[in-house]
């Protein structure tokens, strides 16, 4: 505190920070990436535990014995959704009171706002069936969830068999502490976020279904299961929900620990969990695994109708069968074990999960990174930030220079207008508002006047109106009255520079991977960008670090990852749909990625783009 007290010493202070704020720069951000590149080193990890007494222990006897049993259920519901075109809701009821549960259904409908190409859907109606086995031995006041959605085709027929062979093995047993829920969801996330709001009485998405006439206790926790085929030789937990919102990690630490005790290969990402974590190959493999993660959760899309219940504060995962690592056989039976014995350890929970950690990232099943470990990597590139916004305070402060004649440069001593900085401010978020709403108000004008599907309108006007922004600095200088001075472009730094701060430090907060992906393209920019600096080499290497170009490259990074790389004709047409996606995402769920683009992320860098251009 001395330091900061003494006038001398904080002049000394400040004029060394100012003297060395390059090369403090460059050593951050460069400690800031070493340092997240450390974190899947397996030293640097943490061992996952649980942290739940209630869960602590696996001694529960699994006795699932009705695998093949299962398998055939899902070959008749296959047939009969073959036959009735969708969802065979006459027989999903018939075969759930069958097993002595309470059934109910739900319709719904909803119309997205433009078509979703990928799915090849438009006007959606649907119906949800779920059964409720209620708890023998409680007050019912809980309850837990075991959904497996009706999707087209051959697709997750066995995992609804699986579902129908669990709800008639648990109603014979009596232990049961809490109301279990069997759910068949339609339409995949669309009927999940219909039943949803119908069980908690909300509307948040605007679509009609109709009230559910039955329900149980308060949800806990939830399973969603998916398999497509008879031989499995892996399970897959998916994580990741809507908003990069996680589950408790006990969820994921139940998950293994029965993956170990029954001998299931289990993955995360896909990738299988390797041992040589010290030579090059291992540290590269957990690096690969992690990096999947964080493109996962920086999406903001919910990769699994798990990631719903997430947002009702309930703990929820998707366990996906995988039939790719042909040295290795898993039946039906034990799956069923296995889901068996993690809600045997749910049905203990005295409390909602709470005690470890909900901010995490997952080098391997095995080990993960604590938010205490994966934060200073992100201040290290903000603190960036705040050197820069020191050293442009300190010039605005400092006392004009003078020649030799002892006369003040008149440059140096005219003050900003204010107009001449809020101008920029209110052209770029204006411009912002307009990416925002415009790509689906005039999908209907564009259809009209051009050979494109509403789809591709919506695209196309979305890049039309962002690649229309980088003419913001010719627009802003038309509207000031003469140029702007030296001092001008400092102050809308130092503002701008501010203002990038506090939006990826809040991004950071709420989903870590977004905010630190925008840090690591966007705090260069920041930084060194200038009136003065070449234009043209400066303006291209801000396009390459723009929002947009970070997702282009992030699409192809993430193909390379999954070891699926593809051609860059294929890699603009995956772009493309990923930029309907998340505007569908934001539209349909309330993913919140889009409108944060859209609304803060790009007019800042377009404030940065008028830096550069400022005359």
């Amino acid at each position: 505190m001395g330091l900061l007290s003494d006038p001398n010493r904080r002049r000394a202070l400040i004029s060394l920070l100012t003297r060395l704020n390059a090369p403090i720069c460059v050593v951050c951000y460069m400690a800031g990436v070493a340092w997240f590149m450390g974190l899947a080193f397996e030293p640097f990890t943490l061992r996952t535990y649980m942290s739940e007494n209630a869960m602590g222990s696996t001694m529960v006897e699994e006795r699932f014995p009705a695998g093949e049993k299962a398998l055939a259920t899902g070959r008749e519901f296959a047939a009969h959704k073959k036959k009735a075109g969708g969802m065979p809701v006459d027989w999903l009821v018939k075969t759930m009171q069958s097993r002595g549960l309470e059934v109910f259904t739900q319709r719904f409908s909803r119309t997205l706002p433009f078509p979703d190409e990928n799915k090849e859907r438009y006007m959606v109606k649907g119906t949800n069936v779920y059964g409720i086995l209620r708890a023998p031995r409680a007050s019912r006041t809980e309850a837990l969830v075991l959904s497996a959605p009706c999707t087209p085709g051959d697709n997750n027929n066995q995992a609804v068999g699986l579902l129908l062979g669990l709800a008639q093995y648990f109603r014979s047993q009596v232990f049961w502490a809490k109301d279990i829920i069997f759910l068949v969801n339609e339409h995949d996330l669309i009927g999940m976020q219909a039943w949803l709001e119908g069980y908690h009485h909300t509307n948040t998405t605007g679509m009609d279904w109709s009230p559910l006439q039955g329900r149980g206790g308060s949800i806990q926790a939830a399973l969603s299961l998916e398999l497509s085929s008879d031989v499995i030789t892996s399970l897959d937990l998916v994580l990741e929900g809507l908003n990069g919102q996680l589950p408790n990690l006990d969820l994921a630490n139940l998950f293994y620990a029965f993956c170990q005790k029954i001998g299931v290969l289990c993955t995360t990402q896909g990738k299988l969990q390797r041992n040589d974590w010290d030579s090059v190959s291992g540290y590269s493999h957990a690096v690969q695994t992690m990096m999947l993660m964080v493109l996962k959760q920086a999406s903001g899309r919910s990769w699994g109708d798990h990631g719903l219940f997430l947002r009702y504060h309930i703990e929820a995962a998707t366990i996906k069968g995988i039939n790719s690592f042909r040295q290795y056989k898993t039946d039906i039976t034990t799956i069923g074990r296995l889901m068996e014995g993690m809600y045997r350890k749910l049905n203990n929970l005295l409390e909602r999960l709470h005690q470890s950690y909900f901010f995490y990232l997952m080098p391997s099943l095995s080990h993960f990174v604590s938010i205490g470990y994966y934060m200073p990597a992100f201040g290290l590139l903000a603190i960036i930030l705040l050197l820069r916004a020191l050293d442009l305070w300190v010039q605005l402060t400092a006392p004009p220079p003078r020649t030799e004649d002892g006369v003040v440069d008149p440059e140096q001593m005219s003050s900003p207008g204010v107009l001449s900085v809020l101008t920029p401010l209110v052209i770029s978020h204006l411009t912002g508002v307009a990416l925002y709403t415009l790509p689906i108000r005039f999908q209907e004008m564009a259809v009209e006047h051009f050979p494109v599907s509403e789809t591709e309108a919506v695209v196309l006007t979305a890049i039309a109106v962002y690649t229309a922004g980088l003419a913001l600095p010719h627009n802003t200088n038309r509207l000031l009255s003469g140029g702007g001075t030296e001092q001008g472009w400092k102050v809308l730094k130092l503002v701008a520079v501010l203002y990038l701060a506090v939006l990826l430090g809040c991004t950071a907060l709420i989903n870590f991977s977004l905010g630190f992906i925008l840090a690591i393209t966007l705090v260069p920019v920041a930084a060194f960008v200038t009136p003065h600096v070449p234009k043209f080499l400066s303006a291209f290497i801000m396009i390459v670090l723009s929002p947009a170009c970070t997702l282009l490259f992030s699409v192809f990074f993430f193909q390379e990852l999954q070891e699926m790389p593809i051609s860059f004709l294929d890699g603009w047409m995956l772009y493309l749909s990923v930029i309907s996606q998340g505007i569908l995402d934001h539209c349909l769920y309330g993913s919140l990625v889009y409108p944060l683009i859209a609304l803060l992320v790009y007019p800042c860098w377009l404030i940065f783009w008028n830096i550069l251009f400022w005359k």
